[in-house]
């Protein structure tokens, strides 16, 4: 990744994390970001995977199950154990705020 400024490059990773990470382990390996942006980060990644798993189940192609479990064992790596048994409640099944509590942070 080119060096540029860090706001934007933080505002990029918020917005669409693919274009700025080849895989959700890239997160975790930037040295750029604190442990509760990297969550961030990888919360709305897993939200976006979750969204293209609906649009597969609807008859879009695609296969986003590997991508969504590669976030979330990053996210388990960052942030502890994670609350997977209750979703969200739609039909994303996004995985809610509380479902991470990071180990201060």
């Amino acid at each position: 990744m080119p060096a540029t400024d860090p706001k934007a490059f933080i505002e990029r990773a918020m917005l669409d994390p693919p274009s700025v990470f080849a895989t959700p382990e890239a997160v975790l390996a930037e040295d750029r970001l604190s442990k509760q942006q990297k969550i961030e980060i990888l919360r709305r990644w897993m939200n976006d995977a979750a969204s293209v798993s609906v649009a597969v189940e609807e008859g879009m192609p695609g296969n986003e199950d590997a991508l969504a479990r590669r976030v979330v064992l990053a996210l388990q790596q960052i942030a502890g154990p994670l609350d997977l048994e209750h979703s969200g409640p739609n039909k994303q099944r996004g995985l809610p705020r509380d479902a991470v509590e990071p180990d201060g942070g």
